[in-house]
């Protein structure tokens, strides 16, 4: 099968998101070719190094999504029907209820099929007059903005928009709808396009699935979208995190930008998500958002990245716990930036058990001095171990009587799945998808406790056999559910069971798409199309 795997700002660049899972996930479906189509962010990225590929990636293309808009700007004739399209998208801005279209369970519906009809009008102009880059950034489709901020259902921080606020929202547009002037839909003397493949896979809801998207419009192409952090959602927790005035920046954007992207990221999703036939989000929280931006969960199967536990298996199996009760966390962490309390909760441990020790896994290297928690913890009861790389990890986890994460990041916590991996009893913290990763494994406390932190440390310390148990459960657990092979087999079985309804529907499919088919027959699937000449 040949499969196009679309990015945004990472494979097969060396540096960016996601890079280590999209390298996973190439060399490990060997049996299938893909070709990359990535979005470069940035001039340092895209002239940067990138990851060595295998051979079963056939293709690489790239584009840019940085850097002033190119071609040029179209005939008056053209910029009439740019303008057409642009208004049908930017009314897909409004919110049906506000608008007074009715806030039933079709609410946002009909927004969303004008938001995905400019969309599309837009590609199709774009296909004919060499790209619309030139006309997004002109001052046409800045007064068709001003105008949309007049009409019933506009965001009501984006009313007040100025001249100003509207350039800066028309500049941010036109670069996440670039991939709409790409010639990556077929012409091309040295690319057939992505008509000619047999799946898309986007790696990300925002401009890595619009390719995607518009191969499906055009080509039928099946869209399978990965999502691991959902754009939306990140676009307002950045929002309320600079609410209070002391903590924005000086180019922090203002609120009737904000508004206005967050609407037209809210549209984009909704394109992406009616597209796709399968959604693939990284958690539970992300598909809860995906179910809000009018996914149908009908089509979301939560798919976790994943880590290689293989070689974290092997390196604690030949570690030995430490002598003295060893409490290990995922680092740096100091007095002025412990705002989960660790070491006061470590402080705490070291009341009850004067021989604890705390070792800090990962993060740069410390100040010369080591950690600075003397205001908190005794000189040299404190470790900071620079481990990068996993079998580094993996001795510090196995070392440890207890791993403890007070920390939990939003999206896969790593740190926490290798700790259990390594058969450690865990006590985190209840934030994140903490609770999700342990699933009844080990021991979860509020968030921002340190006396609650302390008390459950010390109750495993305390308790052998508790530690024992929980230890094993958690690793069983993290190979059962974890393990990057599971991830890696349920893509591929979402491969198949996408190009079998496609062959199914009546598309064209080629040969090798045929054999995969016929060797892994998703449900239903009874024959297949005839092969393209």
């Amino acid at each position: 099968m040949r499969v196009a795997l679309l990015t945004e700002g990472g494979y097969p660049y060396a540096q960016g998101e996601l890079v280590a899972w999209c390298e996973r996930l190439v060399r490990g479906l060997p049996w299938h070719d893909f070709e990359v189509r990535a979005l470069s962010r940035g001039r340092q990225q895209a002239s940067g190094p990138r990851r060595p590929l295998p051979e079963q990636v056939r293709l690489v293309r790239t584009a840019r999504l940085w850097g002033p808009p190119p071609g040029g700007r179209p005939s008056r004739l053209a910029g009439r029907a740019f303008a057409e399209a642009f208004e049908e998208l930017t009314a897909g801005l409004t919110d049906d209820r506000a608008a007074g279209t009715g806030g039933g369970p079709g609410a946002g519906a009909a927004q969303a099929d004008r938001f995905a009809t400019g969309l599309r009008a837009l590609a199709d102009l774009a296909a004919r007059h060499g790209g619309l880059a030139r006309w997004l950034a002109s001052e046409p489709a800045v007064a068709v903005l001003e105008a949309a901020c007049r009409r019933p259902g506009v965001p009501r921080a984006a009313v007040g928009a100025s001249v100003a606020d509207l350039l800066t929202v028309a500049e941010r547009m036109e670069r996440a709808l670039r991939p709409l002037s790409l010639d990556w839909y077929g012409g091309a003397a040295d690319d057939p396009g992505l008509g000619a493949v047999d799946l898309c896979h986007a790696v990300g809801g925002g401009p890595a699935a619009l390719p995607g998207l518009l191969a499906r419009y055009l080509h039928g192409t099946p869209l399978l979208v990965t999502e691991f952090r959902v754009r939306l959602r990140e676009h307002h927790v950045a929002a309320l995190a600079g609410s209070a005035g002391h903590t924005v920046p000086p180019s922090a954007a203002r609120a009737p930008v904000r508004a206005l992207l967050a609407a037209f990221q809210l549209g984009l999703a909704r394109a992406v998500y009616a597209a796709a036939q399968l959604i693939t989000p990284g958690d539970a929280r992300a598909g809860r958002w995906q179910r809000r931006c009018g996914a149908e969960p009908a089509r979301l199967r939560q798919l976790w990245p994943g880590i290689d536990t293989r070689e974290l298996l092997a390196v604690a199996e030949r570690t030995s716990p430490a002598p003295v009760p060893l409490l290990v966390a995922a680092g740096p962490v100091d007095e002025h930036g412990d705002a989960d309390g660790l070491l006061r909760a470590f402080a705490r441990v070291r009341e009850a058990e004067p021989a604890a020790r705390l070792l800090l896994l990962g993060g740069p290297p410390p100040e010369p001095g080591g950690v600075p928690a003397a205001r908190w913890c005794p000189p040299g009861s404190v470790e900071h171990r620079p481990a990068a790389d996993p079998p580094a990890r993996a001795a510090g986890w196995a070392a440890g009587a207890v791993a403890v994460c007070a920390t939990v990041p939003d999206g896969f916590p790593t740190a926490l799945v290798e700790a259990m991996c390594c058969g450690r009893p865990v006590v985190a913290a209840d934030r994140g998808a903490a609770a999700e990763a342990l699933g009844g494994t080990g021991v979860l406390v509020p968030a921002g406790d340190p006396v609650a932190l302390a008390e459950a440390t010390l109750a495993l310390l305390h308790d052998p056999a508790r530690r024992a148990a929980l230890g094993a459960a958690a690793r069983a657990r993290a190979l059962e559910v974890f393990a990057v092979e599971r991830s890696l087999a349920a893509l591929d079985a979402g491969y198949a069971e996408l190009a079998g309804r496609a062959a199914a529907a009546g598309r064209v499919v080629p040969a090798w798409a045929r054999r995969t088919i016929a060797e892994h027959p998703p449900p239903g699937v009874l024959a297949t199309a005839e092969e393209r000449p």
